[in-house]
C-alpha cells in the first residue's frame, strides 16, 4: 500500500517551470517532502522557496551530475515517488539534427530516467514499494515530422517503464507513463504548439491531480500502463 502523501518523499525533475512546477506545488500542498531537479537555477530556486523542497541544479544529460543531484535532494533517504518530467524538444528536420542535439535529447529524456530509477530502486524495495511515473506524450506513441530525437526518447521511456513494471511488481513498485491528454500551456508548448492547439490548451495545474492520485493510490491495474493525466484529473475532481 502507498503511504499518505504527507509521509512521502517525492522527486520531480524539470521542476523549475511548467508541469514540473505545478506538480511540485500540488505535492507540497499535501505535505509531501520534495526533491526538485532542473537545469534552470533561477526557476528552480523560486519553486524551492515556494514549496520548501530540496533543490539540485543539474544537467541531466550528464550521468554523474544526475546521480549527484539525486543524492543531494534525497540525502540518502528512500524515495516514495519519482516523477521524471524533464525533457528537451528542439523541432527540426531529420537531416538537420546534429548528433549533440540527438544525444542530449535522449540523455535527458531516457538516460536520466534510467539512472534515477536505478538509483532509488533498492530503497523502494526496502520500503515496500513506490511509484515511478515517467512523463510521456503523443510522441511516445506515434511519430511526428521534425521530432526525430524527441520521439525516440519518449518511445524509449515507454519501453523502460513497461520493463520496470514487470520487474517491480513483486516488490510493490508501480511503473507507468503518463501523457497530458490535453494541450497544455508550458514554455515548451508556447514555443512549439500551433495556434489551433493554443486555443484549447489548459494550465498545467489542471493536470497535477493525476500525479497525486497515482502516488497516493498506486493501483495494480495501472502498472505498466500509459495513463491519461487529463482523464485522471477530471475523475479526481468529480469524486
Amino acid at each position: 500500500m502507498s503511504r499518505p502523501l504527507s509521509e512521502q518523499l517525492v522527486v520531480v525533475t524539470g521542476a523549475a517551470q511548467g508541469l514540473g512546477a505545478a506538480i511540485a506545488r500540488a505535492f507540497a500542498a499535501e505535505g509531501a517532502a520534495l526533491g526538485l531537479i532542473d537545469i534552470d537555477r533561477a526557476g528552480l530556486e523560486a519553486v524551492g522557496r515556494e514549496t520548501g523542497g530540496a533543490i539540485a541544479v543539474a544537467d541531466l544529460s550528464d550521468p554523474q551530475a544526475t546521480r549527484d543531484a539525486l543524492a543531494a535532494v534525497t540525502g540518502g533517504r528512500p524515495v516514495d515517488t519519482l516523477i521524471h518530467n524533464a525533457a528537451i524538444l528542439r523541432p527540426e528536420p531529420f537531416a538537420a539534427v546534429g548528433f549533440e542535439t540527438f544525444r542530449a535529447t535522449l540523455d535527458v529524456g531516457l538516460q536520466a530516467g534510467f539512472l534515477l530509477a536505478q538509483g532509488i530502486w533498492e530503497g523502494m524495495r526496502g520500503r515496500g514499494g513506490g511509484a515511478l511515473i515517467f512523463v510521456s506524450s503523443q510522441s511516445g506513441i506515434r511519430g511526428f515530422v521534425d521530432e526525430t530525437a524527441y520521439c525516440a526518447a519518449k518511445h524509449g521511456l515507454e519501453g523502460l517503464s513497461k520493463c520496470l513494471a514487470m520487474e517491480g511488481e513483486a516488490e510493490g513498485i508501480l511503473s507507468c507513463t503518463i501523457t497530458p491528454g490535453m494541450a497544455m500551456r508550458t514554455p515548451m508548448s508556447e514555443r512549439n504548439y500551433p495556434p489551433e492547439l493554443k486555443r484549447t490548451w489548459v494550465e498545467p495545474d489542471r493536470l497535477a491531480p493525476a500525479f497525486l492520485r497515482i502516488a497516493a493510490e498506486r493501483r495494480p491495474d495501472w502498472n505498466g500502463r500509459r495513463l491519461d493525466a487529463w482523464q485522471l484529473s477530471q475523475e479526481t475532481e468529480t469524486t
